[in-house]
């Protein structure tokens, strides 16, 4: 291991929980004992009767393209033989999806009964327990959740019985999940283990039932308010895993109404009270045109969008979505600039009229003891005029450790300052974070027609120059102006500014210019305290896709500079 990675790796784990460590060391240290508690001898198995069968809304597109062919993350894969279960040539992530049975519950899923059945059957007889990326535990925790809505849901109604053989495997599916609690990485991953041990619990009946159900309801009543903030955002602060386990969030409410269980019911009130905030949050960080914006780890299509979700929340009758959290108290209502703030979780909206919505990131990366998901995006933003998007951050279009994930969640793939090419936080491998930058105070002005928002990290300080990066916005009718002023020492600092594809870029110099959107607006460029020129790069919109799109790249020359926007 050479000293810098070393370094990276001390400063990683510096912010881990104790717990964490002392789970991890558990589960490496007693492997045989962990497998001895998944494999333990099942009591006889009996079904709980529901109130209700299993009926909500859809999002998901089916992954199944027919012929045994499946698509995952815009890649197709064959699934003849017990082998293609565990296929070498595919991505532990295209495998993952592949073990998940997402098309259990995916859009027209009745229409595809009698296949289903035979990818149940096929999964048991090809899958020999504890063994393979289909018994990691997460992947369990989804595939165990699939199963229960397919078994309890309509397209097995009036049906004969489920055979016990598939029961026997989803009791078993469910120890082995108690027995791998991933209390050594926490955030989302925990929070799906519990929902997963909770419909286990609420599906079977008997003494192993409970406490499945009391292990997964002990997660779910410690991690929901430890995961949703205040403002109602998730702390990983990804609005695409937000999106998720929202979706997760409406699962258990849902469940609570058809299983009619007590433990579940008096749960519900404030399960839906955090759903409604999260929704309230998730619509403030969507863009005019529906879709989410691209902070830390996101893409289109992984998760349910607003839209679906809010018809979710309307069939359980989550309607009043909690806005008061988000108010910015002393702007006023008649004020032409609409200011959301959601202070905790640290990202404010700014919505001019006819669709102009600007979503800035003055926030931390995430939770210190589990920033997996996280960019080194500090006080980078998105833009969209008139319903269009102009300004996009990288997106996220694969997992792994390769140079490509490296590069996308790095400071030189999003809207922000780059000193001396480092990154803000030092991300690194897959999902690791070392020294992180974190944001200062935000501060807010207004006049009677302009605004300006500022804020600051001190991501650089960890450099020999000691270096502070503050940003203001300042939003006027038709007009944005950024500028970026570095205090310290430091040989090169660069702005980049992402443009979507459907945007065009254009410099008669290197401090004027125009972009051009794909309704033919024009946005006039104006450049002081830096030199502009123009790069091509890409956007990931999703998992497997890349778009070709142009940068405008700013070397600055002062340690102040400014960006001008102009429209009509």
């Amino acid at each position: 291991m050479t000293s810098n990675r070393a370094t990276r790796l001390l400063h990683t784990i510096r912010f881990l929980k104790p717990s964490q460590i002392g789970w991890r060391l558990y589960y490496l240290a007693l492997r045989s004992r962990v497998r001895r508690k998944a494999m333990s001898a099942l009591p006889p198995l009996l079904i709980r009767p529901w109130q209700d069968i299993w009926m909500a809304p859809v999002w998901m597109p089916s992954c199944w393209v027919g012929n045994n062919e499946f698509k995952f993350l815009g890649e197709r894969g064959f699934l003849t033989t017990e082998k293609d279960w565990h296929c070498s040539e595919k991505s532990k992530l295209w495998l993952y999806n592949l073990h998940y049975f997402d098309d259990l519950t995916a859009k027209d899923a009745e229409t595809r009964f009698s296949m289903h059945c035979d990818l149940v059957s096929s999964w048991i007889n090809s899958n020999p327990e504890l063994t393979g990326n289909g018994w990691e535990p997460y992947t369990l925790s989804l595939r165990i959740v699939n199963f229960i809505k397919w078994f309890k849901g309509p397209v097995w109604n009036n049906r004969e019985a489920i055979p016990k053989a598939w029961c026997n495997s989803l009791a078993r599916q469910a120890q082995a999940l108690s027995a791998q609690r991933e209390y050594h990485i926490l955030a989302n991953h925990l929070f799906v283990n519990g929902k997963a041990l909770t419909f286990a619990g609420a599906f079977l009946q008997g003494d192993l039932a409970d406490r499945f159900l009391q292990e997964g309801l002990a997660i779910l009543d410690a991690e929901i308010p430890e995961q949703f903030l205040c403002d109602g955002g998730h702390f990983e602060r990804s609005p695409m895993y937000h999106a998720i386990l929202l979706w997760d969030l409406a699962d258990l409410i849902r469940l609570a109404e058809c299983s009619d269980l007590p433990s579940l019911k008096k749960r519900v009130s404030l399960w839906r009270d955090y759903l409604a905030r999260g929704m309230y949050w998730l619509e403030m960080m969507c863009h005019p045109d529906g879709g989410i914006s691209f902070f830390n780890d996101a893409a289109f299509d992984i998760g349910p969008t607003f839209t679906d979700l809010k018809r979710y929340a309307v069939k359980l009758q989550v309607s009043d979505l909690k806005q008061s959290c988000l108010k910015t108290p002393y702007i006023a209502e008649d004020y032409p600039l609409v200011v959301q703030h959601a202070v905790t979780t640290g990202y404010l909206a700014v919505t001019w009229a006819k669709k102009c919505k600007a979503l800035l990131d003055l926030a931390p990366i995430g939770p210190d003891y589990q920033p997996g998901h996280a960019h080194a995006d500090t006080l980078s933003f998105e833009l969209s005029l008139y319903g269009r998007r102009v300004f996009v951050n990288s997106g996220t279009s694969q997992y792994g450790e390769d140079s490509e994930r490296h590069r996308q969640r790095s400071t030189l793939a999003h809207n922000t300052v780059a000193v001396d090419g480092e990154n803000s936080s030092e991300v690194w491998s897959g999902f690791r974070v070392a020294r992180r930058a974190y944001p200062g105070e935000v501060q807010i002005e207004r006049e009677e027609n302009s605004l300006s928002i500022c804020g600051s990290h001190n991501g650089y300080q960890r450099l020999k120059g000691k270096v502070l990066h503050y940003r203001k916005w300042n939003f006027e009718t038709n007009r944005l102006i950024i500028e970026d002023r570095l205090e310290g020492r430091y040989n090169q600092a660069v702005a980049r500014y992402f443009c979507h594809p459907d945007v065009s870029l254009t410099m008669s110099s290197s401090h004027n210019g125009f972009l051009t959107t794909h309704d033919g607006l024009k946005v006039l460029l104006f450049i002081e305290g830096g030199e502009a020129n123009i790069a091509v790069s890409t956007w990931h919109p999703r998992f497997g896709e890349s778009q070709i799109n142009q940068c405008l790249v700013v070397n600055m020359t002062s340690s102040c500079c400014r960006v001008s926007l102009s429209w009509d």
